[in-house]
């Protein structure tokens, strides 16, 4: 590989890394000085670099920008109406007493997909502490579950932005990503659970105490070490578990909807009800993939130029992802919403989504930025003939890129953006499968949660872990489930390769 431009290629990478880290600058504009000095040490014209960086911002926001609007407003929209924490409650009933960790991971994984997992969290850990406090054990048990179930559709699942703005900048069918995250979810789901299940009694002991008291109260606390507080004893059923009452976990959270009208009935969302908003989307995305590849595979174009038939029209347009999530949109505010609520409000809380989206949107069309300067300049071309001579299985570079990006700055959405933005030029001459490739950003991206992640601190905060209980317990369990992921890489890779 050319000095010069293998050059580019670290120095751009290090740019990233060290602006994070060591100055003021948010990953945003770090991406585009990235970009900048990629191309001027490529040796690109200093005209032909400002053009690469708004053609690459451009296009990478044209195809997932408006996606990312309508997911986090479809996200604020359930967690307002309650319609999160309705399906929580739904999954605790189908689990059954004695599989809390499973029902909390299963939840994580669902909210996780339209809402962020910072606040997606928040809005969770309640129902963990009311099913720790009925229990009168495993709370670090279950928020760890909780909490990396999230991650796992978080990084994995469109229309989380990370996913989304990965399968844009690689050119991965959306509907593709969507069932591949979703079957890495579930696979890597029990990896979640036995992790949290046998660090979680670990480290109950050393809960700060004010969380201790704020989630058990004066009660004594069973399965951890040490753990045990002055109070009443722990009472138990027939089986020797602690003994609670499912009508103890608290009922959907009070939000100000408006002034109901005289004699209006309470309004409550049901779980059936609260799950269309995400479900009917994600079934449409789908249907879409699978009818595209029926007529595809009908045609004999796989892989190559494809004019849809007549028939596929109709599932093509409702599949299309903006159009799905529209749908998804007008179903959170006319069907989760009492007709009651102020206009005004609901506009209110799609200011306040679009805000929280903002950064990411930047984030991901700067990482587009990034990539179309790598392409333009040769780097891109260069660091796949350098691979091409390795003995390296190509679809691990997107891997190892991410994961390194990820400890070195901590955000899994800009680690799977730099990732898909420095990988992207090789995926055709490498012949990388696009899936593949981005299932290897999003699962790179995962390792090692720790004190530069801020998902690390909601976590660590909540639970009331701190210092080395906080890395075995949160950092542990992300580095799990990271590691679970490589061999299902291998897997997609001969399934798709």
């Amino acid at each position: 590989m050319d000095l010069q431009l293998l050059l580019a290629l670290v120095i751009g990478i290090a740019t990233i890394i060290v602006l994070v880290l060591r100055t003021r600058l948010d990953a945003f504009v770090a991406l585009l000085i990235a970009a900048i000095v990629t191309g001027a040490v490529a040796g690109q014209p200093a005209l032909e670099i400002v053009n690469s960086i708004t053609t690459g911002f451009g296009n990478t926001l044209a195809s997932i920008g408006i996606v990312i609007g309508l997911g986090v407003g479809i996200g604020k929209i359930l967690e307002v109406s309650g319609a999160a924490n309705a399906l929580a409650l739904a999954f605790l009933r189908i689990f059954g007493k004695g599989r809390e960790p499973w029902a909390l991971g299963s939840v994580g994984a669902l909210v996780s997909i339209p809402v962020f997992c910072d606040s997606g969290y928040v809005i969770m850990n309640p129902l963990a502490r009311s099913i720790a406090r009925v229990k009168r054990a495993g709370y670090v048990t279950l928020a760890l579950a909780l909490g990396c179930g999230m991650t796992l559709t978080h990084h994995m699942v469109p229309p989380t932005p990370g996913p989304l703005a990965v399968a844009g900048i690689l050119g991965a069918d959306l509907g593709a990503l969507i069932l591949g995250g979703l079957a890495f979810t579930v696979i890597l789901l029990p990896v979640v659970v036995f992790y949290a299940k046998w660090m979680g009694p670990k480290l109950e002991s050393s809960v700060q105490e004010h969380v201790r008291e704020a989630v058990y109260g004066s009660v004594s606390v069973a399965g951890g070490s040490g753990s045990s507080r002055s109070g009443a004893a722990t009472a138990t059923d027939d089986d020797g578990q602690p003994r609670g009452d499912d009508d103890s976990i608290p009922a959907d959270p009070a939000v100000d909807l408006g002034t109901p009208p005289a004699g209006a009935k309470p309004h409550k969302v049901g779980a059936f009800l609260g799950s269309l908003p995400l479900l009917v989307p994600l079934l449409l995305i789908i249907v879409n993939t699978v009818t595209g590849a029926i007529d595809q595979n009908a045609q004999g174009t796989l892989g190559g130029e494809y004019e849809p038939s007549s028939w596929v029209v109709p599932f093509a347009f409702v599949g299309n992802p903006v159009v799905a999530l529209v749908i998804g949109v007008l179903l959170a505010v006319y069907l989760l919403l009492p007709r009651w609520t102020p206009r005004t409000k609901v506009q209110g809380w799609f200011a306040d989504a679009a805000a929280s989206a903002g950064l990411i949107l930047l984030i991901t069309g700067a990482g587009g930025a990034l990539g179309q300067v790598l392409r333009d300049s040769g780097v891109g071309d260069a660091l796949a003939e350098a691979i091409a001579a390795t003995a390296l299985p190509a679809f691990l570079v997107p891997f190892l890129i991410a994961t390194l990006v990820r400890i070195a700055q901590g955000s899994g959405t800009v680690a799977m953006i730099t990732a898909a933005s420095v990988t992207a030029p090789l995926v055709g001459s490498l012949g990388i499968d696009p899936l593949v490739a981005a299932l290897a950003c999003t699962a790179g991206s995962m390792v090692f949660s720790y004190f530069n992640d801020s998902y690390f601190w909601v976590v660590t905060r909540f639970t009331g872990l701190e210092g080395t209980a906080a890395l075995r317990g949160w950092s542990g369990i992300t580095t799990a489930v990271w590691a679970g992921s490589i061999p299902l890489l291998f897997i997609a890779n001969w399934i798709l390769g």
